[in-house]
């Protein structure tokens, strides 16, 4: 059995009303925060986790409001004198922009207090993190329509979808996606629970992805603009073969057993 806990379920657009995107995966000996988006030190302040008590942090993209809080969160572990060694999971491509991000910030890994461990990723496998907890990344086409560029060929443009194996339960989080084909990205392995984010898609693409019969047990909304509230109402009380139920909307501070 896992918990998840709703960090920040805003979209790209800044909100008075919900932080930007982000969740914790906490087992029975594991913390892992999933991305870390601007602003994510006081978010997590402000529904009461512990600093020091994250283990790992998981990212999907480098897209600010999924990241850019990291040098921050890691000045804070810095203040509360954490010294539990931090592992960070992130795709091959991009740990060295990770790196230099946290250099470019003054934070030089011998004045932190405690140690980074970089885990490296790659799509396609699947990666352990422990015996409660292992991910399978796979690359959506949130970045296609940029990778083309001539002008950055150099830079990476890898933005993973994930699926989440928790013990026996899995759970496919969608993270940033560009395409309503990147839904079906796990479809083989049936997951228990979708997180999907709203902005890039339209609502009805969820349901058309997999059919009434073939849904998740539970369909967490997330990555939320301001006024997204009702045009989620309006879809939710179009159907009417499913139970309601099944479909949550995340706020900030929503807890989830898995």
């Amino acid at each position: 059995m896992a918990d998840i806990k709703f960090i920040g379920t805003g979209s790209g657009k800044t909100s008075l009303n919900r932080f930007h995107s982000s969740f914790l995966v906490s087992t029975s000996n594991y913390n892992l925060l999933i991305d870390a988006g601007d602003g994510v030190s006081k978010a997590l302040l402000s529904q009461g986790v512990d600093f020091t008590k994250i283990n790992g942090i998981l990212f999907t993209h480098l897209h600010p409001d999924h990241y850019t809080g990291l040098a921050a969160l890691i000045v804070q572990m810095k203040m509360y004198k954490r010294e539990e060694q931090l592992d960070i999971f992130i795709n091959s491509k991009l740990v060295g922009v990770i790196k230099k991000f946290l250099i470019n910030s003054y934070l030089f890994p011998e004045r932190l207090g405690f140690s980074i461990s970089y885990h490296k990723y790659s799509n396609d496998n699947r990666f352990a993190i422990n015996n409660e907890i292992s991910f399978l990344p796979r690359q959506n086409s949130h970045l296609i329509s940029v990778s083309n560029l001539p002008q950055y060929k150099k830079q990476s443009f890898t933005c993973s979808s994930i699926l989440l194996k928790l013990e026996n339960k899995s759970i496919h989080y969608t993270g940033d996606i560009g395409d309503k084909s990147d839904l079906q990205l796990f479809r083989e392995f049936k997951p228990d629970v979708i997180i999907s984010e709203i902005t890039h898609i339209e609502l009805i693409n969820i349901l058309d992805a997999f059919g009434e019969n073939k849904l998740p047990k539970n369909i967490i909304f997330t990555h939320i603009s301001d006024g997204d509230e009702e045009r989620i109402e309006k879809f939710l009380s179009d159907i009417v073969v499913i139970p309601k139920a099944r479909f949550i909307i995340a706020y900030d501070g929503l807890k989830f057993t898995i």
